[in-house]
């Protein structure tokens, strides 16, 4: 689904947030940060830029290409690999700084994604994540998709990722208290019918909707999302302005965390 879309569009929307967590995580030429679900490469850019030893990874082959490309233009050494949020190919405690930008909050199995992404950590490490709110135009988005989806069995909302209480509860016993912020930025259309191309080109869930569920629930999808466009547009000068929120999860790996919950069997990795 992620393949779907030319997400290397929407990525300069998201860049606020890279900015964010790489703010948070103040990383110099000593740290050695991975950052999980990296799509192309907001958060790894940033971290690289200021020195750090940046490794990303992404489930999806064609966000590894496009990232790969990205960093290579950029002149940044970048190691990029091909890994599942829920199973990452790395020792215990390998990084400094874990991160995930709208990426790792999309695993099936949240429990066991927040399980990998403290077992990677050092003791002491940071573990930085964002995640769109449910409320904010990304999450109602994501709502929209998701009704017009064939209904039967699905992970829990991804959208849950942004609730403190729900936060604390996946890193329970793994971190010290998470502190779960909420932040907002901005994008801009000339039009409401412009910010709908946009989307319509970069986001995958849109695009699978297109392409696996047919032209009816794609029209009823696009008729709600131009309304919520519509409605959530705080410009009166004819453009289409829409401030967009997220969490900002920051946790801090107890030094005696083993970094993996009581319910997760996966087997560490070298």
């Amino acid at each position: 689904m992620w393949s779907l879309g030319d997400y290397g569009e929407l990525a300069p929307i998201l860049e606020p947030a890279a900015e964010a967590i790489v703010e948070r995580c103040h990383p110099d030429s000593s740290t050695r940060l991975l950052d999980v679900a990296a799509g192309t490469g907001n958060v790894a850019v940033i971290a690289a830029q200021r020195g750090a030893h940046v490794t990303a990874s992404d489930l999806t082959p064609r966000m590894i290409e496009l990232g790969r490309s990205r960093s290579g233009r950029e002149g940044l050494d970048i190691y990029w690999v091909e890994a599942d949020a829920e199973a990452l190919p790395f020792a215990d405690g390998r990084f400094d700084v874990v991160t995930s930008a709208f990426g790792a909050m999309f695993t099936p199995r949240p429990e066991l994604a927040a399980s990998e992404l403290v077992r990677v950590t050092r003791p002491g490490g940071l573990v930085v994540m964002a995640n769109y709110a449910a409320d904010g135009f990304f999450g109602r988005l994501g709502s929209i998709v998701a009704s017009n989806a064939p209904s039967g069995s699905s992970p829990p909302s991804p959208f849950l990722w942004a609730d403190p209480t729900i936060v604390r509860g996946r890193f329970a016993g793994l971190v010290s208290e998470p502190l779960v912020a909420q932040r907002s930025a901005r994008f801009a259309f000339d039009s409401i019918e412009e910010g709908w191309a946009m989307l319509e080109r970069s986001n995958g869930p849109l695009n699978a909707l297109h392409h696996i569920f047919g032209p009816e629930a794609y029209a009823d999808a696009r008729s709600r999302v131009l309304d919520l466009l519509a409605e959530l547009n705080i410009a009166d000068d004819g453009r289409v302005v829409i401030e967009w929120t997220y969490a900002l999860v920051i946790a801090k790996r107890d030094v005696t965390s083993t970094g993996v919950s009581e319910d997760d069997t996966t087997p560490s990795r070298g």
